[in-house]
């Protein structure tokens, strides 16, 4: 059995390699949670904009898919159901945005329709979901 010697130096724990994957570790997390995106709603080929930019939180996202089916919040509805769906939705005096995610392929004509129909909810604002470029 081998003892130490009195001219053996101590023996000591190193930590500052723990230290440095712990920050490496940390800073892993921090940098992928900034990419993580809450993604809400049907799948839809949303058109593309150069000039796009980023909203708050949405509130209520209304999709239009390929098959031009209407859903508020994952949940299909017909077009006349909408004030009345989106309406259950907003407190009153209260300003909420409406996102509308429309498929490239659905016809201008049901985006105009959707957007008149929001339109004459009071405390509703409008926006619509497009890729950046």
């Amino acid at each position: 059995m081998n003892l130490p010697e009195e001219n053996d130096p101590p023996l000591q724990i190193n930590i500052v390699p723990m230290i440095d994957v712990i920050f490496a570790i940390l800073t892993f997390f921090i940098f992928s949670s900034l990419f993580l995106v809450r993604n809400e709603g049907i799948s839809v080929n949303l058109p593309q904009a150069a000039t796009a930019q980023m909203q708050g939180q949405a509130e209520i996202n209304i999709t239009i898919d390929r098959q031009g089916r209407i859903a508020v919040n994952k949940e299909f509805i017909p077009l006349e159901q909408i004030e009345v769906k989106v309406g259950k939705l907003i407190l009153p005096k209260q300003q909420i945005t409406a996102i509308i995610n429309a498929d490239t392929a659905v016809n201008h004509g049901q985006v105009v329709a959707l957007m008149d129909k929001l339109r004459s909810i009071p405390g509703v604002r409008i926006a619509i979901a497009t890729r950046k470029i």
